[in-house]
């Protein structure tokens, strides 16, 4: 399932690419969306969207669910 999260504190590549590596890069994530413009992160995944805020908090932002995107 799709998930998109609002990310208000980033704003750079360090923080796109944190991002990328921390919630990227964890178990059950298949992908992940970066827009510093919007300040908005897609998440492809069938984790739940609390696991995904701990880890958004593991990689120093806070996040917050913005809404689920069926496909």
């Amino acid at each position: 399932m799709k998930q998109l999260f609002s990310v208000p504190d980033m704003s750079c590549d360090h923080c796109r690419r944190r991002i990328e590596d921390i919630v990227g890069g964890s178990e059950g994530v298949e992908s992940v969306d970066v827009n510093l413009e919007t300040k908005t992160v897609t998440v492809l995944s069938d984790l739940e969207p609390q696991a995904l805020v701990d880890l958004f908090d593991q990689a120093g932002y806070d996040a917050a669910l913005r809404e689920k995107i069926s496909e």
